[in-house]
């Protein structure tokens, strides 16, 4: 085992638009695990659009910001290398707050949940761990069962069909009978969207006018609007939901990386449709796991869900992965494999 421990830190907090020159690469102690902890090597690194609002200094609401000089946060999967957990022996595989470093203390305290960890199921392959089986694949289920709770005669529209959220939000959608129909940032992400996740239609909204094309797939409304993205592209669509529609408020991927923030202009609509637009978040919604994880692995089975990671290799390539995130160039989740 290498006797150094590699970490990317938070050097600058980002002035709008986060650069790679916001982080450093550093090199310290392997840390070692005491009681109770056990110390694991990190294998992948989830790239999340949380982790933007994490270098902000007020935080993301829900957990602090990171601080000056301190390693960026982010989750991830690894294995157990060295161990005073009874239940955690070496080579357990384990999903936890790895963050941008080799190496990760971990623990089953739920009080500590910069270090909780849980194990990953036999049946689970790691990259499973940090895609479908994450929070962002919770996201997807939680969203669309619980939040909007779908059903056959709904007309959903989902923000960002190409991410992982988008696309799992999407599919779930369909199989619940819904009429589904995203958006994306290009050609080839559209194409995906109908051609191999079966969505009725995909509108690009770089190329395209949103606006219109809503207007098109929707001449009665969106029932049903499951939103990544925010900014422009929510207020677009709040001006065609239909009424009694529910709006599931995910992600705002399109302000994250603004200096100021956007305004809705369309909010008036909300009262007009007699609509319901909420926030949610997986950690209110705990008790659906099981659920989430037993038809997750059933689906994948049978080929009726599908999904894309966008692998990045080395920890060094951490910092390139977040800035890239935000200019829309990935299909699916971006992870990094670490050497």
């Amino acid at each position: 085992m290498p006797s150094t421990n590699r970490q990317i830190v938070l050097v600058r907090r980002p002035d709008g638009a986060v650069e790679q020159s916001c982080f450093e690469q550093t090199v310290g102690p392997i840390p070692v695990p005491g009681p109770g902890e056990a110390l694991i090597r990190n294998r992948l690194i989830a790239i999340d659009p949380a982790i933007r609002g994490w270098l902000n200094a007020r935080g993301s609401g829900y957990m602090p910001g990171v601080e000056l000089g301190h390693v960026v946060r982010a989750s991830g999967v690894g294995e157990v290398v060295e161990s005073n957990l009874e239940n955690y022996p070496v080579g357990t595989i384990v999903t936890a707050m790895t963050s941008w470093q080799d190496y990760t203390i971990i623990t089953t305290d739920p009080t500590r949940p910069f270090e909780f960890a849980t194990p990953v199921a036999p049946n689970v392959t790691p990259l499973e761990a940090a895609t479908v089986f994450s929070h962002s694949g919770w996201t997807a289920y939680i969203g669309v069962h619980r939040i909007l709770d779908v059903r056959p005669d709904d007309t959903v529209l989902v923000t960002a069909g190409a991410s992982l959220v988008g696309s799992l939000a999407g599919q779930l959608a369909r199989r619940a009978g819904a009429r589904v129909i995203s958006t994306a940032s290009s050609a080839a992400k559209c194409a995906w969207c109908v051609d191999d996740l079966g969505f009725e239609a995909c509108i690009d909204y770089r190329a395209d006018d949103l606006d219109q094309g809503l207007k098109e797939h929707f001449p009665k409304g969106i029932s049903k609007l499951f939103d990544n993205v925010g900014g422009t592209t929510l207020d677009t669509a709040l001006r065609r939901i239909g009424h009694g529609a529910c709006i599931a408020l995910c992600g705002s991927i399109s302000t994250d990386d603004t200096e100021e923030p956007y305004l809705l202009a369309n909010h008036d609509r909300l009262m007009s449709r007699r609509a319901t637009m909420c926030g949610f978040n997986t950690i209110d919604h705990l008790d659906l796991v099981p659920e989430i994880v037993s038809n997750y692995r059933a689906w994948l089975d049978d080929g009726s869900l599908i999904y894309r990671a966008n692998i990045s290799r080395g920890l060094e390539s951490a910092p390139a992965a977040l800035v890239s995130l935000y200019g829309g160039s990935g299909i699916g989740k971006s992870v990094i494999e670490l050497e």
